[in-house]
């Protein structure tokens, strides 16, 4: 909540799998918060753009970004690898309920 953990980061990590010998995400500088440590699932290039889907727990996370910024980081499939989101909304959904 804000900049304060409501739950202790070792037992996210323990639910999530990740294993203690992984480096933590804040082993590199960066102002944003929001940093979900994952695997590459899947790896995409066409053109200019890749997609990259990064495991994180049981959930997937898809971004795009530009295929020089994967052949730079040598992205591949089942790297480790850390999503950070830095985003000004976020949208909520819900599934109607059947009449």
């Amino acid at each position: 909540m804000g900049r304060k953990w409501l739950f202790h980061r070792d037992q996210l990590e323990r639910l999530l799998g990740l294993s203690e010998s992984t480096p933590a995400p804040d082993s590199f500088s960066i102002s944003a918060r929001n940093r979900l440590r994952g695997r590459i699932s899947t790896l995409r290039t066409d053109g200019l753009m890749a997609e990259v889907t990064v495991r994180i727990g049981d959930q997937e996370l898809v971004a795009v970004i530009t295929r020089s910024s994967a052949e730079s980081m040598d992205l591949r499939i089942g790297d480790e690898a850390f999503a950070v989101i830095k985003a000004t909304e976020v949208i909520v959904g819900k599934h109607r309920k059947e009449s």
